[in-house]
């Protein structure tokens, strides 16, 4: 079942004299339970197809429904991960989250049990009472996605979250991602520029040139759960970085 769909979406920027189109007539789609990535070249507007979704930038024309509503209807909840923690450093990490639980309007009297929970999803129960500043960018970036969950989103927006982390943190916090999708089956819109994790992660991957055209996808059909050094993942990473290299440039 189709939960959201963006139909003939175009966002446009500045008055007619100096128009900048980010993209024109695009259209996607992500199934319930679906984990759906979009590549595409830096500028192409991947991050602003995700604020678009999310409510945090105005769509010129077209249309985004989730169930079959606008979703400028306001009726939904979307968690976003972005690429930076984005943590209040004087805050706890159980404060962080209640905080995002005050801005969503949930009811006060569940605020512990949901902290409890996503930290607990997220292998950092014990770090409720922590400040930010004394976890590593691993645990900070988990922190990130706890607080996403904690609202109970029926979307995941995620803009490039590992970008930032070493390889092997960034390969951790993958397989922790993965871990809480398996648990939850979530819908997620993924952002990446790395066509390992993208392969890795991924049901469908949508490519978009630096026109921000739609212009090809990919379903990738490997059994759940995957190895990441499964040499068939390689194999299909390495087609398909051939197959898109120069209009991913």
């Amino acid at each position: 079942m189709t939960r959201l769909r963006v139909c003939e979406a175009t966002k446009r920027y500045g008055d007619t004299a100096e128009t900048i189109n980010v993209f024109t007539g695009l259209n996607l789609s992500v199934d319930a339970d679906e984990f759906v990535t979009l590549m595409g070249p830096s500028g192409c507007g991947k991050t602003t197809i995700l604020n678009i979704i999310s409510g945090l930038t105005p769509l010129t024309e077209g249309t985004v429904e989730f169930d079959d509503k606008p979703v400028a209807a306001g009726e939904f909840s979307f968690g976003y991960v972005f690429q930076e923690p984005r943590l209040l450093d004087w805050r706890t990490v159980g404060k962080n989250i209640e905080f995002v639980l005050r801005s969503a309007d949930i009811n006060a009297s569940e605020y512990d049990s949901r902290i409890d929970s996503v930290l607990r999803r997220v292998g950092l129960d014990d770090e409720r009472d922590s400040y930010p500043q004394r976890l590593s960018g691993g645990q900070r970036q988990r922190v990130n996605l706890a607080r996403a969950l904690a609202i109970e989103p029926e979307l995941l927006l995620m803009d490039e979250p590992f970008s930032s982390l070493d390889e092997v943190t960034a390969r951790h916090a993958r397989q922790d991602l993965l871990d809480v999708w398996y648990n939850t089956q979530k819908a997620v819109l993924f952002v990446t520029h790395d066509m390992s994790e993208a392969v890795a992660l991924s049901d469908r991957i949508l490519f978009i040139n630096k026109d921000g055209n739609l212009f090809d996808e990919v379903t990738i059909d490997h059994e759940r759960p995957r190895d990441f050094d499964d040499p068939a993942l390689r194999e299909t990473e390495a087609q398909l970085t051939h197959r898109f290299f120069e209009s991913l440039q």
